[in-house]
Order: C-alpha cells, then structure tokens, then sequence
C-alpha cells in the first residue's frame, strides 16, 4: 500500500469514545504535516456521531487538517484504510460493576479490573469474540493496515488480532510507561543532576506484559539512575511521592503516591513501571489489596465502577453543550504517542525505542 500523508484514511473503531477518542481530537489540532479523513465506527451510531461533529468543529476552529465522518457499517468505515485504531468497552459499565464488585461478597478486591483477576477474565471473555469479529474485518477490507490497539486487556486483544490474522500488522499501546518516565526525571531533579528534564530524555529498557510492566535499565545522558531510584525509595517508600501524581491533575479515585510501585523494586530491584493500581492486581492480595484499609495503607485508589458511570453522564453532558456552543472544548497534547507512531511508520519522524 502507499501511504500519503495527505490523503490518509484513518478507521477509529470505537469512534464514540469520549475518552482515547478525545485525546486523538485534542492532538490533531496540532498536527499539520499529515491529513486525511477518519471514519468513526461505533455500536453505538449517535456517540459516534456525536464526535464527528464535535470532532469537526474543534479541528476547524484550529485549522486541522482532518475531517471525521461516522460509519454505521464496520466494513465500509475500515475500507482501505492505512491505519487503524481500536478502543472500545466490551460491554458496559453495568457489566463492569458486576465484574469488580460482585467478588467483593467474597473477599476479592480490585482496584481496576480490567486486565487479571475476575475483572480481567470476565473482560476477556467478553472482548476475545469482538476482537475475533474486527480481525476478520481488518483481514478482508484492509489488510495492509497498520492496527493500534488502546483496548483492554491489551495483551489479550492484540494476541487475538493475530490469532485471527496472523499477518495483520498490529500493536499494543499503553501509557504506563509515560508516567514512570516522569517520576525518574523527578528522582534525576531531586539526586541533583539537573533543574529541569522533561520525560522524553528518560532512556528505559522495558520488559514484562501490559499493567506488569518493569524496567531493568534507566538512565539520562548516560547517567544510570538505578542508584539513584534506590536512594530515593529509601526516603519515600514509606511516606509515598505525589510529584507525579499531583502533574497528572487526576481525579481521586485515580489516586497513587507510589508506594507500591517503590515496594516492588524493595523486592525486586527492578523498576515496575506500571501505575500502583494496576501493579497491584498482579500480586498476591494479601500484599497490597488483603481488603480497602490495606489498598489505603499503600495509598491507592480502589476506583469504583458508579464512578466512570458518573463521568461517563457528565462527558455525555459536556459533548452536547461544545456542540451546541455553550461550552468550549480546550485542545491540549496528551503526550500520548498515537500520531507520532502513525508518522514514525510513515518515515517521516523518529521514534525513541525504549
């Protein structure tokens, strides 16, 4: 396939997103060397909608070069396309509820349940048959298409792309990584070695599986900062770090002061890399989720699912007043790596591997 940049047909797949999809939105009104048309393609049609219009009025009010367009048909949106995102919720949050709650009559928490766990499993059983059904699209209307994957349990739904279309060009993607990132560049200001890094001039080596995620290698300017992550756990692992989290502006069911995070490499000298809530679910319970007091001795949020029911209401609020004009939609960069992979790909800019 050749690939213009100015001519490039993205397929969203799960265009109704008010979550990854937004991020996309904000960071195209920045972008001014690639363009083309992105198809929205979503279960639910009106969601979809929805960002195509408020998609098109964010981009326009910022001279961006895309245009969005909603595609009631899986097919239609994914034909011939050049690349192609995928971040959907397998069921609802009425699902979710069930799957992180319900174990709770039984003495089993989790402060996600996405990935492991009941939540995780449950998830995966919903997921694994969509992602059976996307794959076989992918392979019929554009199997050229290189395939980014936002979904979780991401390890599992990339698995299932191939296991379906084993020469489908497709990968996982992840943020864990960015925030831990931050806090070595805090760890490098704070040893003293410099006033101001910012996380892109953190050199990792990363290992492990999405949400278990380590690092056995971290430096900047050829400065290993192992030694100095070790010292600055001895002063924080037990009253906790917030310099990252207070940055990242996150809601309180969000919460982390990296305590488990700091634990872990008490234990292991390897730097997890992955936020606490996550790392969490991966260890044995009795370690840091035993019950909620023990989750708040680690000092990490347990997010409720009637939370993201909560938010999910609001944004639905928040989408139909930028429609309508009476509320205005900020763009900002994310620091999220989607459009620079897609220009990466396209050999138009380098990508720092990790």
């Amino acid at each position: 396939m050749n690939f213009n940049p100015r001519e490039l047909k993205i397929c969203y797949i799960g265009g109704g997103s008010r979550n990854w999809a937004w991020v996309l939105i904000k960071d195209l009104c920045f972008e001014k060397e690639i363009s083309g048309v992105i198809n929205l393609y979503d279960i639910d049609i009106e969601a979809a909608r929805a960002n195509e219009e408020l998609g098109n009025k964010l981009l326009a009010a910022n001279s961006g070069a895309f245009k969005f367009k909603a595609e009631p048909s899986l097919e239609k949106a994914l034909d011939g396309c050049d690349f192609v995102f995928i971040s959907i919720l397998p069921g609802g949050f009425e699902e979710m509820a069930i799957d992180v709650h319900a174990p709770e009559q039984y003495g089993i928490y989790q402060s996600v349940g996405d990935t492991v766990g009941p939540g995780g499993l449950m998830r995966a059983l919903r997921t694994v048959p969509m992602y059976e059904e996307i794959a076989r699209a992918i392979r019929k209307c554009a199997p050229e298409a290189w395939v980014l994957n936002y979904t979780n349990p991401m390890s599992v739904c990339t698995r299932t792309l191939y296991r379906i279309f084993p020469e489908i060009k497709a990968f996982g993607c992840c943020h864990e990584v960015f925030s831990t990132q931050k806090l070595l560049a805090k760890v490098a200001i704070h040893a003293g070695l410099a006033k101001a890094i910012k996380r892109e001039e953190i050199s990792a080596n990363v290992i492990g599986i999405n949400h278990f995620t380590w690092i056995d290698r971290a430096s900047w300017q050829g400065e290993d900062l192992f030694p100095h992550y070790r010292r600055f756990t001895d002063e924080f692992s037990e009253s906790g770090y917030t310099g990252v989290q207070d940055e990242r502006k996150l809601s309180f069911h969000f919460k982390s002061t990296e305590r488990v995070k700091m634990d872990l490499f008490r234990r292991y000298g390897l730097i997890a890399a992955a936020g606490d809530r996550h790392l969490a679910e991966f260890c044995p319970p009795s370690w840091y989720l035993k019950n909620p007091e023990t989750a708040n001795f680690w000092q990490f949020a347990m997010t409720p699912v009637s939370w993201r029911m909560q938010q999910r209401e609001e944004l639905k609020k928040f989408s139909k007043a930028v429609r309508e004009g009476t509320q205005t939609m900020v763009p900002e960069e994310s620091g999220e790596e989607g459009i620079r992979q897609i220009k990466a790909l396209l050999g138009m800019a380098a990508l720092l591997q990790m």
